[in-house]
C-alpha cells in the first residue's frame, strides 16, 4: 500500500511500517501545503494519507477525495509516542475506506 505521512509525523515511523511504500510530504515536495490541497496531491499517487490533525475532516469534505485518510491520536508527535501505534497502523490499514477519516490511539 501507498501510504503518504503529513509533516507533523515523524518520517522515522515510516520504518514500522514494513511492506507498504511510505513517504512523507516533505520527501515529495509538498511541505507547507494545506489540507485540501495536500489532499488532491496526495490521491493522485497514495492509498492512505496518515495525519494527527483531527480537525481535519471538519475542514475538509473527505468523500470527495479518492484517499483514505487515518488521523494519529498519541500524546505528541514524537517518535517514541507514535511506534506504539504502528501495530495498530498494520492491522486498519486493510479496512480503511475512501473519502473517510478513521482515527486510532494508543
Amino acid at each position: 500500500m501507498k501510504i503518504l505521512l503529513d509533516e507533523c509525523i515523524d518520517r522515522r515511523l515510516a520504518r514500522d511500517l514494513k511492506g507498504h511504500v511510505v513517504k512523507t510530504a516533505p520527501q515529495m515536495g509538498w511541505a507547507d501545503i494545506k489540507n485540501g490541497r495536500l489532499l488532491a496531491l496526495a490521491e493522485k499517487e497514495f492509498e492512505v494519507f496518515v495525519t494527527m490533525d483531527r480537525n481535519l475532516s471538519f475542514q475538509q469534505h473527505l468523500p470527495k477525495f479518492q484517499i483514505a485518510v487515518l488521523v494519529l491520536k498519541a500524546y505528541s508527535n514524537r517518535l517514541v509516542d507514535l511506534q506504539p501505534l504502528a501495530p495498530k497502523i498494520l492491522a486498519v490499514l486493510p479496512t480503511l475506506q475512501v473519502g473517510v477519516a478513521t482515527l486510532i490511539g494508543a
